[in-house]
């Protein structure tokens, strides 16, 4: 959420963002809105310490006569305030509508653009694999090697349900293994978390993930949600608390289940572990201070983080900066790493790369003390670690021998104890 005070300031810089991001919401709306909070607010505090000042002479009035008048003339004064109560009541509903609607200001390095084929390609890694026969998709490879059942996952979980099974399984879990001591023996400012992925609404809100995002979520009986990202129970997590400014940054690689309905890709990736509906994931947070470059300088190391795996990985992919249309409500910028699919002869997303200045920890205050005793907001930014099983289509595609067995990475050989599955 924006300071509504540098939304005041700011009218044309903030409509300028709302239209890059091509979200529509009316500032002027906000603006007259707020003017009339405020006025409401001052009345509202002009009537009340009238209604302190009555009672104060009520209760010294000696005169039966003049007291009953007193307690009459009180009685107006009250429905008064109850009435502009109501109004206030009212205007803030409608106000706090537009407010939590009001797209953080994209970066000026973001380009222009309506979707992800507007992404600009920033950088490139690796090379394409060659192969000397046609390669096959990783749902015919997995399947004929018996280390995923796409068909029995749909049958028991429904759509976009899948099992993996013997070294499918282990590999996942083997990737679990590599993450982890890559962060433990490289990292090693990062705290690991195990989060919860079942959360309430507050924390989706505080997030940024609602109002707006409501259709891609799973909700329970009880109205709680199941996230599809650690990301939102880390934050949460520093709901309410001001940090000790010398602690900054917190650096947090963070795992938990993850889940998402894919709403608005129904017809997309419908087959296989590209798109599914439930997921594990690691995911790295920082807090810090509230000053651009440094954010700046945080988003790039969590984009070199997560290169650093893939390039562990071996697999050839492209960093790409999003568009403005391609931007959430809360993001100030994004990097998406994308990498090769041999079977879809394109890149296909692995990461998201994120930062917020204080848009979430204004939503969930967080803050810290600065140098001068003030408190401020703390920016925030994430980015994957490593999604899975995603990653799995592009280790078993990338990796496929012409008999259909898959060559593991070495990285991952001393986790799986094998060189090769089939």
């Amino acid at each position: 959420m924006l300071d509504i005070k540098f939304i005041r300031e700011n009218k044309d810089i903030v409509k300028a963002g709302a239209a890059k991001k091509l979200i529509e919401v009316d500032i002027d709306k906000l603006i007259s809105l707020d003017d009339k909070r405020l006025e409401l607010l001052k009345i509202t505090e002009s009537i009340r310490a009238e209604q302190n000042a009555m009672s104060t002479n009520i209760a010294r009035e000696k005169d039966e006569n003049a007291r009953a008048q007193m307690i009459m003339e009180m009685k107006g004064v009250k429905e008064e305030m109850q009435s502009k109560e109501e109004e206030l009541k009212e205007v803030m509903r409608e106000w706090q509508s537009i407010m939590v609607a009001v797209p953080n200001v994209p970066d000026i390095t973001v380009p222009e653009g309506t979707s992800d084929e507007e992404n600009q390609e920033v950088k490139v890694w690796g090379e394409k694999p060659v192969f000397n026969f046609t390669p096959k998709d990783h749902i015919a490879l997995m399947e004929s090697l018996g280390i995923a059942d796409f068909v029995k996952g749909a049958e028991v979980a429904g759509f976009r349900g899948y099992f993996l099974k013997g070294d499918g399984a282990l590999l996942e879990f083997a990737l679990h293994q590599f993450v982890v001591n890559h962060f433990s023996s490289k990292k090693s400012d990062y705290e690991f978390m195990i989060v919860p992925s079942l959360v309430r609404k507050e924390t989706l809100f505080g997030t940024g993930y609602l109002p707006q995002g409501e259709d891609d979520m799973y909700k329970t009986q009880d109205s709680d949600y199941f996230s599809g990202t650690a990301e939102v129970a880390t934050m949460s997590y520093f709901t309410d608390m001001v940090l000790d400014a010398n602690a900054l940054p917190k650096k947090i690689l963070a795992f938990s289940p993850a889940f998402r309905r894919e709403a608005g890709s129904h017809s997309k990736d419908t087959k296989g572990l590209f798109r599914v509906h439930e997921f594990r994931k690691f995911e790295q947070v920082i807090l810090c201070e509230a000053n651009h470059e440094t954010s700046v300088k945080y988003h790039e190391e969590l984009l070199l983080n997560a290169e650093e795996i893939l390039q562990a990985l071996g697999l050839h992919y492209h960093v790409v900066v999003n568009c403005g249309g391609d931007l959430g409500l809360g993001q100030v910028k994004k990097y998406d790493i994308e990498a090769w699919v041999p079977s879809q002869d394109k890149f296909r997303e692995t990461h998201s790369c994120s930062y917020f200045h204080d848009f979430q920890t204004r939503r969930l205050n967080i803050r810290y003390k600065d140098a001068e005793g003030k408190l401020r907001y703390a920016h925030s930014l994430n980015n994957t670690a490593l999604a899975m099983p995603r990653i799995l289509q592009h280790i078993v595609e990338n990796y496929q021998n012409e008999d259909g067995t898959i060559n593991v990475p070495d990285v991952l050989i001393p986790f799986l104890g094998k060189n090769k599955i089939g």
